[in-house]
């Protein structure tokens, strides 16, 4: 027997089938179409998301010569933050999923800052006010989709991110499909308490959002229903937000274990065990997984919004690289990023700054620099911003980290690896298996219909694939963070209210 996971992501969706040890089986993958009908709105097509959803569960079978006997239970993962609201009964949306990554919400924030609701919301919810989180995507829906107000007071329009969705879809849809999503998607969408890990009246009382319309929360480890279609009748038993994930995947079960994943975005998450540890820094808190009746986790967030995206930018509209792999070649035709450098602010700034107002600059622009040092330069920004939140996740944790396990998409790239451990002076270190976020939705299943007996035997499975070591001078690594720091600030205030 094995274990498959969802992974739908920013970007694509994959199904992956996992053994007992953690080894990739079989996977499929299926990249959907990115919508940007303005400036600042990133949305995307669920039906097409939800047709490669099936898709990839098909292929991916297929290419085992397996079937859902196979499998003991499915977990799902995803892309945080992203809001979806359909009709129960149709099962049709009331519009594009808007991405977590959109930011027409900008004025919504703005406001909610004057009426100085920022620390009230952060005490309640771990999260700053800004345009990232769903609470606000689904106010915007509501205000501005013909009927979906009404819908909503009266039950037949609902929320939920894509795991919410997927879940409702796999488990029947508008045939008894079950509404439901799990604590550290919950607390994502700045309207879960941390304390109580239950949708807080205030919050949307203050957002005029129907608490009918929301999902029932639950462990981010349990069986919450059978699969029927291609998946007929296996066990879905996982549901963890994308990072959390990843950090699961990672092992770091104990307090002060930290993980960072390279995707479309960066993101940093350090366990903090069962306590909720404010942030003074900038940082997110977070709950990072509840594996059934055990006692809640929680974490230390930092976001960076734009990584491997920056690098589909430069593929996609400036046509510098055709593959996004190229990036890599193409970087070390130099020796450096020549003076430039590249801040891609394009949806505002995340941790530590959660500036919404700031945007993409490329600065030290002279007649010297090639397309070899911009691409260079966009491959050191990932590695600046991961530095900036570290070093916030130390200050507030106190905990200074010792080396920092990595995973994702943009791990295989040697230089940007050299260079992150070059930055952060501790040994940076890749596991042999990299899809640790598919990887934690299938350990987070497992646990729950006993194909893994314990968390000892998820740590066994971990193990060092490669390891970075620093080999920078001091001085070097400071006049890079200078001009690093000067670059940011260009960024600052350029969109105006």
């Amino acid at each position: 027997m094995y274990i498959g996971a969802i992974d739908q992501g920013t970007t694509s969706t994959r199904f992956i089938i996992f053994d007992k040890k953690g080894n990739q089986i079989s996977v499929a993958q299926k990249e959907h179409t990115q919508l940007y009908p303005q400036a600042g709105w990133v949305e995307h097509d669920t039906s097409e998301i939800w047709n490669n959803t099936q898709y990839v569960i098909k292929k991916a079978l297929e290419k085992a010569s397996l079937t859902s006997k196979h499998l003991a239970a499915i977990g799902i993962t995803n892309q945080r933050e992203t809001t979806v609201v359909w009709n129960r009964f149709t099962g049709k949306p009331y519009y594009n999923a808007i991405v977590w990554q959109d930011t027409r919400v900008g004025n919504a924030v703005t406001e909610l800052l004057n009426k100085k609701k920022n620390d009230w919301l952060r005490e309640k919810t771990g999260l700053p006010l800004a345009t990232y989180f769903s609470s606000l995507k689904i106010k915007w829906l509501l205000e501005n989709i013909k009927g979906l107000k009404e819908a909503a007071k009266e039950g037949a329009a609902i929320f939920g991110n894509m795991d919410t969705f997927i879940i409702w879809n796999l488990t029947g849809g508008i045939n008894g499909g079950i509404h439901i999503t799990d604590v550290t998607n919950a607390s994502r969408t700045q309207l879960m308490n941390l304390k109580t890990l239950a949708w807080d009246d205030d919050i949307l009382t203050l957002l005029k959002i129907p608490k009918q319309m929301l999902p029932s929360i639950k462990s981010s480890s349990e069986v919450y229903g059978k699969a029927i279609g291609i998946l007929s009748e296996v066990p879905i038993s996982g549901d963890l937000g994308d990072q959390q994930a990843a950090l699961v995947g990672q092992t770091c079960f104990a307090a002060g274990e930290a993980k960072n994943t390279y995707g479309t975005g960066c993101f940093m998450l350090m366990n903090t065990g069962n306590e909720i540890i404010p942030s003074t820094c900038g940082l997110l808190t977070t709950v990072a997984y509840k594996l059934g009746n055990n006692p809640v986790h929680y974490a230390l967030e930092g976001s960076v919004a734009i990584a491997g995206a920056l690098v589909q930018w430069l593929r996609d509209n400036l046509g510098i690289i055709n593959k996004s792999e190229d990036i890599e070649s193409l970087a070390n035709t130099v020796e450096n990023n020549g003076g430039c450098y590249f801040v891609p602010a394009f949806s505002g700034l995340y941790a530590p700054y959660w500036k919404t107002d700031a945007r993409g600059v490329i600065v030290g622009l002279t007649r010297y620099v090639n397309k070899a040092h911009i691409a260079r330069a966009a491959l050191e920004s990932t590695a600046f911003q991961t530095l900036e939140v570290l070093e916030a996740m130390e200050s507030d944790s106190k905990i200074k980290i010792s080396s920092l396990r990595v995973d994702g998409g943009m791990v295989k790239n040697k230089l940007l690896m050299q260079f992150q451990t070059d930055l952060l002076n501790v040994p940076v270190i890749c596991p042999s298996m990299i899809e640790t976020t598919a990887l934690g939705a299938a350990y987070a299943a497992g646990l729950a219909v006993g194909y893994w007996k314990d968390l000892n035997d998820l740590k066994q499975n971990w193990g060092i694939a490669q390891q970075w070591k620093p080999d920078m001078q001091a001085q070097k690594r400071n006049e890079l963070r200078h001009y690093w720091k000067k670059a940011i600030e260009k960024s600052f205030d350029w969109e105006e209210k």
